[in-house]
């Protein structure tokens, strides 16, 4: 299990525990069932409103994660990311530290949520 550590600075920070691996856990579905207040709009990686900056607090290193198209376009749009981001991400196999939450799968790794 992972465990997710939302935190902003108008809200206490929230620990909770997250199945990794289940392909279904995305970071937005997490935040809604412990009822930690992620804005989001559309829940379909079109729209931005969940943009969340992940970082790892675990000692191991970090762990790939793809970027979904929907999350690139979003993101490039937004002046979070670049074409060269993206590429260097891909071929070095890392994760981006900008993600959207209903698109982010949650991995086996404890990860800080600033949203």
């Amino acid at each position: 299990m992972a465990l997710v550590t939302f935190s902003n600075p108008d809200y206490k920070d929230k620990t909770v525990y997250a199945v990794a691996g289940s392909h279904t856990e995305t970071l937005l579905k997490i935040a809604k069932e412990h009822k930690v207040p992620v804005q989001f709009d559309c829940q379909d990686g079109e729209c931005g409103h969940c943009l969340v900056r992940v970082t790892s607090v675990d000692a191991k290193d970090r762990m790939g994660y793809h970027l979904t198209d929907k999350e690139i376009t979003v993101l490039k749009t937004l002046g979070k990311i670049t074409q060269d981001d993206v590429d260097r991400l891909a071929v070095d196999d890392m994760p981006s530290e900008w993600r959207l939450a209903c698109q982010m799968i949650v991995r086996d790794e404890d990860i800080l949520v600033e949203y």
